[in-house]
């Protein structure tokens, strides 16, 4: 296996993805921040890994002192330590209240300039933070709680619980701070996200070594919902590369038909009129209708036994179709 090659090929479609994800509807999001936050992920799940520092260092071409010196200067706000530069400056601005763009760059001056400006972007662009002014006059608030819970369905607020709901069911019991290390949010905003699922019952607190952890037996986001959209996408990229990575755990480098692990991928070359053209745009409904129908069985059947039976496992599905033509795209 060419794994050099299947590494670059991979990361150029995700770097397609993302570029696409940043110009939707118009918007322009900030980027600064992705590159650090690429490698920064990369090394913590080569740890998780068991990856030692100075293989990890070697396969970033990077001396073990310099990459030791760049994962600390990543990790923390060289103003405030022990804390992301994200969430220090988000903290900064929610104590002040109201503050310039000059006193924030002035509070954070030990850190890299593009990186807080981006920062305070990124915090206007998810409706933490408003912003009036340009230049030098620029002048920033935080949004305060009652201002959050008015912005309606659409609101970031919901978006970031749909998201949350997701990450405690797929890796619940899950502690607040290790929640909030995964939407890489912080601590005192993930508590309010976490209180909100709880009052509506979409999660359950439990106790684990004294320490509150979350859980869920369920997870769905219907159709047709448009805060939970994201959820559902984050949700759907993480199986596909879940069951990429559960392939070649198993070592396999080729499928068969009795696979139970695993996807396969299908084009179909059509027209209008084409005596199969029906058949072949509805497969996504006929699917996921059936897919649908399966889950209400087993979670139907599981609800009245009342518990997982002896070595119980999950079985995650995922299917997706898109159409992609000339014509088509002229519509958009």
């Amino acid at each position: 296996m060419d794994v050099q090659l299947l590494i670059d090929a991979i990361v150029r479609q995700t770097m397609v993805l993302i570029a696409q994800l940043s110009t939707t509807a118009g918007a322009r999001s900030p980027l600064t921040h992705v590159a650090d936050r690429v490698f920064l992920d990369l090394v913590a799940e080569l740890e998780r890994q068991r990856v030692g520092k100075k293989v990890i260092a070697d396969m970033f071409g990077l001396a073990l002192r310099s990459y030791q010196q760049k994962v600390a200067r990543l990790s923390e706000s060289a103003t405030d330590r022990g804390i992301t530069l994200w969430a220090a400056v988000n903290e900064y601005v929610a104590e002040k209240g109201v503050v310039s763009k000059p006193e924030v760059l002035l509070r954070f001056r030990n850190d890299d300039q593009t990186s807080v400006r981006g920062i305070l972007n990124d915090l206007v662009a998810s409706g933490l933070v408003y912003r009036t002014g340009r230049g030098d006059a620029t002048v920033y608030r935080h949004a305060a709680p009652e201002d959050l819970d008015q912005l309606g369905p659409l609101d970031v607020v919901e978006t970031r619980a749909s998201l949350a709901w997701v990450y405690v069911y797929r890796h619940g019991p899950i502690s607040r701070a290790a929640l909030a290390e995964e939407l890489r949010l912080d601590e005192p905003e993930v508590a309010s996200i976490l209180e909100r699922l709880l009052a509506d019952g979409r999660i359950q607190v439990e106790s684990q070594d004294a320490e509150p952890c979350y859980r869920t037996d369920e997870c769905i986001i219907p159709l047709g919902s448009k805060a939970g959209w994201e959820a559902a996408v984050v949700d759907h990229y993480r199986a596909l590369v879940r069951a990429l990575i559960a392939k070649l755990r198993a070592g396999a480098r080729s499928a068969a038909p009795q696979d139970e692990i695993g996807g396969s991928t299908f084009t179909f070359d059509l027209w209008p009129g084409h005596p199969e053209e029906a058949r072949t745009r509805g497969l996504l409904a006929r699917v996921r209708g059936e897919v649908a129908a399966a889950w209400d069985d087993v979670d139907a059947h599981n609800t009245r036994v009342g518990a997982l039976g002896n070595g119980a496992y999950t079985v995650t599905f995922y299917c997706g179709q898109y159409l992609e033509s000339d014509a088509l795209e002229d519509e958009a």
